[in-house]
């Protein structure tokens, strides 16, 4: 409980930088946009004058929780009205956050819009003060008289959420305790903290020539453009350069990352779960056998990863292959361009499976003000989709006519925003927003629906092995890349939990046996690769990435299904839309088709990578 602005932490794509040289045209301010490429902000305020006029008028509300404190057991009507009160100002407060959100978003560099979206975050913080005791109270609550007044009538719309509040009583503490963890929180952000200032600020990496013959500063961001070089010499150059700087800081690195793992630790043993990975499964109510499942079905087909990767070498006409050979594409010369307008009709067309509803409504928002279309100064880079509950499922892209990606990236946010669309017109505001185990869900199922059209229309073999490629890419870094990272942070917290020592030599030598069995023992495996344990930012989140790998695996299994099917599987797909957060992730894909608590649906996603890899070797 207490306010959050649901969806508007989210995760970006990363797109190619923009160099700006002679030859180069120069991104348009953004007064210049036209307005018919921009999106219509209305449906949640009408203007700045009308959202400044919203928020003068919020922080009063804060002052009603007062009302509520210390009154909740054993009321049944105090307790309703507090709930309601709640998610009012939590829905009342997504509306004016959303707003500024995005108008941040649009160009970064307008101190206006920095300073509206600060205010909102100040008030914000304070309502979540204000509302901090209703979770405590709840919890205090006896369980029987808490199941008594679940069972009354008032509360029907509620219990569901109270359940999932009550669940986490066997692991809330006394009041003191709380007190004491809730004082901890800045703190156990140092070592993440630590990290990304060195991550992102303190490391130089210098600079080196690409193809062209122009020197480009590496970095994070430029690191895999250059790892994207069809020149070997700079692929191999920027690789060894990059990790010289990681070498130079592995000490550091190995501390930090340490430091994350062991808070993970401590958390979870001083709130009495199993382990750490149980602390992070609860939340979603997921039971370890998804995780371990995963591991298991992906480590069953890594032969065809190998296959794959000798595939790769051999098509590239290289005697040996390294992970700077891994993420250039292996027919990188086709040259394909679409207009937004192409590429709308486009991706409607590849969804004509998901029904007329579906297909219309997304049309209009597309081809309609949903979207902030194309780059201009100070615009925030990549690609996002921002549901809330009172606005429209609104889309930035940076759209390019000449990257296939960006028609990819397109279909994925629209799949984003048709979820948001369905749960909010079919759940209350209580309900309809959808949990990160199921969201990558409805993105990648509309980029295989695409990647099915276009197998299906392509010009040629070629045309055909260049998606087949692109495809077996997204898998391979979808699933079985973020897999291999899911293991590493269950076998280094559970190093943590039996006490070992996590050092550089502990780290790097849990990493570097995970390498050696993900990629094959005909994979070359540089020194400096084990040191990638020290560059990845999600592992300072760990056990998230799994829900990529599992998302995926959801996606291509419903898609399938949907593709084979009739009305009751499209029903069904379309009613996991509807269901927001309503019930668990699992049993929402469950009500799909697609049960996640069995091998079956990672076993299928890989048996559909086999397919690919298999077609590609023999168009190749």
């Amino acid at each position: 409980m207490g306010f959050g602005y649901h969806s508007l932490v989210i995760p970006m794509k990363t797109t190619e930088k923009t160099t700006e040289t002679a030859a180069v045209k120069r991104l348009p301010p953004r007064s210049d946009i036209s307005p018919g490429d921009s999106w219509d902000l209305s449906s949640l305020y009408e203007s700045d004058d009308a959202w400044e006029a919203a928020f003068e008028q919020f922080p009063a509300e804060i002052e009603r929780y007062a009302e509520y404190q210390g009154k909740l057991s054993g009321n049944v009507a105090m307790l309703k009205a507090c709930l309601d009160l709640d998610l009012e100002i939590e829905q009342w407060g997504e509306r004016l956050g959303t707003y500024a959100f995005l108008k941040t978003t649009e160009d970064q560099a307008n101190s206006n819009y920095q300073g509206m979206f600060s205010r909102f975050q100040n008030v914000a913080s304070q309502v979540a003060q204000a509302a901090s005791y209703i979770r405590p109270e709840i919890l205090a609550i006896e369980p029987s008289l808490m199941e008594t007044m679940m069972d009354d009538p008032e509360l029907a719309g509620y219990r569901l959420l109270l359940e999932r509040i009550v669940r986490y009583r066997p692991h809330t503490l006394t009041g003191n305790e709380e007190r004491l963890l809730a004082m901890q929180s800045e703190m156990s952000q140092a070592a993440r903290n630590a990290f990304s200032q060195l991550h992102n600020s303190d490391m130089k990496f210098g600079l080196v020539k690409n193809e062209k013959g122009e020197q480009v500063e590496l970095g994070n961001s430029s690191f895999i453009e250059l790892l994207q070089s069809p020149d070997r010499d700079v692929r191999r150059t920027a690789f060894q350069q990059y990790y010289e700087q990681y070498a130079a800081h592995e000490n550091t690195l190995a501390a930090t990352l340490a430091g994350s793992i062991q808070k993970d630790v401590y958390y979870a043993k001083a709130r009495g779960y199993q382990g750490s990975l149980a602390a992070a499964l609860f939340p979603d109510n997921m039971p370890e056998s998804v995780y371990t499942n995963l591991i298991s079905s992906v480590r069953e087909k890594l032969p065809v990863l190998y296959r794959y990767y000798d595939l790769r070498r051999r098509t590239m006409e290289l005697d040996d292959i390294h992970h700077y050979d891994t993420y250039i594409p292996i027919l990188s010369d086709l040259e394909i361009s679409r207009n937004w307008e192409d590429a709308v009709e486009l991706v409607i067309t590849s969804l004509a499976p998901l029904g007329s509803d579906y297909t219309s409504v997304l049309e209009k928002g597309l081809q309609g003000r949903w979207c902030d279309r194309y780059p201009n100064q100070g615009k925030q880079s990549g690609a996002f989709s921002c549901g809330s509950f009172d606005g429209d499922p609104y889309i930035l892209m940076n759209y390019k006519p000449d990257v296939l990606n960006d028609t990819f990236t397109l279909t994925h946010e629209a799949g984003h925003s048709m979820h948001s669309y369905y749960s909010s017109g079919n759940q209350p505001f209580a309900y309809y927003d959808y949990m990160i185990f199921v969201a990558e869900v409805a993105s990648t199922f509309n980029e295989q629906l695409l990647a099915d059209h276009l197998l299906k229309n392509a010009a040629d073999d070629r045309e055909r092995a260049y998606l087949l490629n692109r495809l077996i890419d997204d898998i391979r870094g979808t699933i079985l890349r973020q897999t291999m990272f899911a293991e590493f942070e269950k076998v280094t917290h559970e190093m943590a939990e039996e006490g070992e020592p996590l050092t550089v030599e502990s780290l790097t030598g849990a990493y570097r046996q995970l390498l050696e069995t993900y990629f094959g023992p005909d994979f070359t495996i540089d020194d400096e690769l084990p040191l990638e344990c020290f560059r990845i930012p999600h592992f300072y989140r760990a056990f998230y990435v799994y829900k990529y790998a599992t998302g995926l695996s959801a996606a291509i299994t419903l898609s399938r299904r949907v593709l084979a099917g009739g009305q009751q599987e499209l029903d069904e797909y379309l009613g996991f839309l509807k269901g927001g957060c309503s019930k668990d992730p699992l049993d929402l894909l469950r009500d799909a088709g697609v049960d996640m608590e069995e091998p079956q649906a990672v076993d299928t996603a890989l048996e559909h990578f086999e397919q690919l890899v298999d077609e590609l070797d023999e168009l190749l």
